[in-house]
């Protein structure tokens, strides 16, 4: 069978697509009167002005870590390589017990404190301008190709539809810079309980009725079984040998420790309302693991349906495509596209609150206003998401697809100055400057190196394991032997004057303090 790498217009599915596309346009712009406050405020643009409860964090976690380019990319990949395509269900796993450890903690000091990004906290927990530019510039290069990701998700989704060219990805972009640019995050909030309602809804009408369509679970499994071995990258239904299995598992546990070190997953916790908020979220979001590895198994679904492509990111455009109606078809590339709005315009607002707070309010102006704070953070989102267009357009997919896959290795090395800096100020700031330079070197390396491939035969230790663990385990030894050599003696001159001991009481559940000027640390 020839690979399918075009399809013909379903104008069914398009108009469905189209209606329901603009009805979450509307509540784009909409979304700037749902919990009123002054968006004049970097808190209230940025971060909904730490008010989103239990319910909408939910909806906005969700619809913020699990992408659109996640639901095309991961049955993708297990339909290209198999088992190794589920290493992001122990991945999405691990991932929540880790954070239920750690975000309560850093939602406490920075709702004290005022904080907006991770960044601010750097500074003020280290007294280090230069460690928090650091962090500042892993976010923002993290970030942008990530961006990108979400606008390719809709350019697969526009290509199993029938649409080609690149005009309508213009279109995507301008609609989310408009609604981003109005509504600041309540946007995303607001549009996430539609696009998860969708996504939940697409999702478990198909895991019912593809099977059915193809003779059950046994023949999609017993499919795979057969074809996956014959693929140019064999693979089968689990990781055969030690050494894959170690690749395995250190790529999921590594995924896990750098998730919710991106600025849009920091962005998305800090605008809750409180800890307990924080807590409850980090117990309720393995749903959304469970909804995963569904939707990991429309690859193998897509081997048993006989479906051929050309480029493997099609696979559930032409899955869906082939077993569903018209209209049905409509609705599920909807949720998809409208998945990509959600986590796009939610990371370009943490783009631009990390721009705004660390560097242009560091080097440029220090005196802003407010006011002026604000609308440096609505400009600079439009400049974030006109350079991921950029990236699109201009540069080949695969270009992006590398750099989001170096975006786990880079914001793994900021662990040690953000996680364990909540923990304790043993670490020496210059040490920790240090082992993020060489994590940074070393992994960017490893990657190029081994043409992006996210695993690294090791010489040392003779085993496959994720680059960005071998980086990070490099940065730890780099920034504790500095440490160890310079002591602790510059610990006098850290803003933020909080020890570890007395963290105790920021773990009070409590409202954020009153909005102040955003002078004030």
């Amino acid at each position: 069978m020839k690979p399918i790498e075009s399809f013909d217009t379903d104008w069914t599915a398009l108009v469905i697509f189209i209606l329901l596309f603009g009805f979450v346009t509307v509540l784009g712009f909409v979304a700037a009167r749902w919990k009123r406050g002054d968006l004049g405020l970097l808190d209230e643009w940025g971060l909904g002005g730490r008010r989103f409860g239990t319910v909408i964090t939910w909806f906005l976690l969700g619809g913020d870590l699990f992408t659109a380019y996640t639901f095309i990319a991961v049955p993708a990949l297990v339909f290209a390589v198999g088992a190794g395509g589920f290493f992001a269900l122990p991945y999405t796993i691990i991932v929540f017990p880790l954070v239920f450890l750690v975000m309560p903690r850093l939602w406490s000091v920075a709702s004290k404190h005022r904080y907006v990004t991770a960044a601010d906290f750097v500074n003020g927990r280290y007294g280090s301008m230069p460690l928090a530019t650091a962090v500042t510039f892993t976010g923002l290069l993290a970030t942008m190709p990530y961006i990108a990701l979400q606008l390719v998700g809709i350019e697969f989704v526009l290509k199993g539809l029938g649409v080609s060219g690149e005009w309508p990805l213009v279109v995507a972009f301008a609609i989310l810079a408009a609604f981003t640019y109005t509504s600041g995050l309540r946007a995303p909030a607001m549009i996430a309980l539609v696009k998860d309602t969708l996504i939940y809804l697409t999702v478990i009408v198909a895991v019912i009725y593809i099977p059915s369509k193809v003779g059950g679970f046994d023949n999609i499994f017993a499919s795979a079984a057969e074809a996956l071995p014959e693929r140019d990258t064999p693979g089968a239904l689990f990781p055969g040998t030690a050494d894959a299995q170690v690749a395995y598992a250190s790529l999921a546990l590594g995924s896990a420790m750098a998730l919710f070190l991106y600025p849009h997953a920091i962005t998305a916790v800090l605008s809750s309302r409180s800890q307990d908020v924080v807590r409850r979220n980090m117990s309720l979001l393995p749903t959304w693991t469970f909804l995963l590895g569904l939707m990991a198994l429309f690859g193998y679904m897509a081997i048993a349906a006989g479906i051929s492509v050309a480029e493997p990111n099609l696979t559930v455009p032409a899955l869906f495509r082939d077993m569903f109606p018209s209209w049905f078809f409509g609705v599920a590339c909807a949720a998809i596209a409208i998945g990509a709005l959600v986590p796009a315009a939610v990371m370009s607002i943490a783009a631009a609150n990390l721009f705004t707070r660390n560097v242009w309010k560091q080097f440029v102006n220090s005196n802003m206003t407010d006011a002026q704070e604000s609308q440096v953070a609505k400009i600079v989102s439009l400049v974030v998401k006109a350079g991921a267009l950029a990236f699109v357009l201009f540069l080949p997919t695969k270009f992006s697809i590398d750099l989001q896959l170096l975006g786990g290795v880079w914001m793994l090395q900021t662990l040690p100055t953000v996680v364990i800096g909540l923990y304790t100020r043993w670490f020496h700031r210059w040490g920790l400057l240090a082992g993020w330079a060489v994590g940074m070197i070393m992994g960017t390396w490893i990657a190029i190196s081994q043409d992006y491939t996210p695993v690294w035969d090791t010489p040392v230790v003779g085993a496959t394991v994720y680059t960005g663990v071998v980086a990070l385990f490099v940065n730890l030894v780099v920034a504790g032997t500095i440490s160890l050599v310079l002591g602790r003696r510059w610990r006098g001159d850290a803003v933020d004057e909080t020890q570890p001991e007395d963290y105790d009481e920021l773990h009070e559940t409590h409202e954020p303090a009153p909005t102040v000027s955003a002078g004030v640390a």
